[in-house]
């Protein structure tokens, strides 16, 4: 699980190096593609970490271009992340690094393998994440 973790982030971390981001910085990038509009509070929940180390990493991605942070219309106290150009480009290429080494991986273990690698993934998740994945899944995320 190790060394194949290790392969699926190196072409992205390699990307990520040259703006000077990291990890964290992948991953909020990654969660507002998929939900544009989403909140700092659910983006907190999704990504299980602090308020203080996710404001460090929008605050640069923010300054960077990257996300813009709107007002909410409904409450103002909200912010609603968006990716801008700049960066929907970036989170397409570090998804376009990951889904290729993806699927030279499925092609090569074959779809029965691939179903039963997805299982074994859903089944290593805690049951609330599980619920929450499956949701998201089902609503077309």
């Amino acid at each position: 699980m190790f060394f194949a973790y290790k392969g699926f982030t190196a072409d992205p971390d390699r990307l990520l190096e040259e703006f000077g981001y990291g990890r964290a910085h992948h991953r909020a990038i990654h969660f507002i593609q998929r939900a544009p509009g989403t909140t700092v509070n659910n983006l907190l929940n999704i990504l299980g970490v602090t308020k203080q180390s996710l404001n460090r990493v929008l605050r640069t991605l923010i300054e960077d271009g990257m996300v813009e942070s709107r007002v909410g219309t409904r409450d103002k106290r909200e912010r609603h992340l968006h990716l801008t150009e700049e960066g929907a480009a970036l989170e397409r290429q570090l998804s376009e690094a990951q889904r290729s080494r993806m699927r030279t991986a499925f092609r090569t273990a074959g779809p029965e393998a691939v179903s039963g690698f997805r299982r074994v993934l859903e089944e290593m998740m805690d049951p609330e994440q599980r619920r929450q994945f499956r949701g998201s899944r089902d609503n077309g995320q």
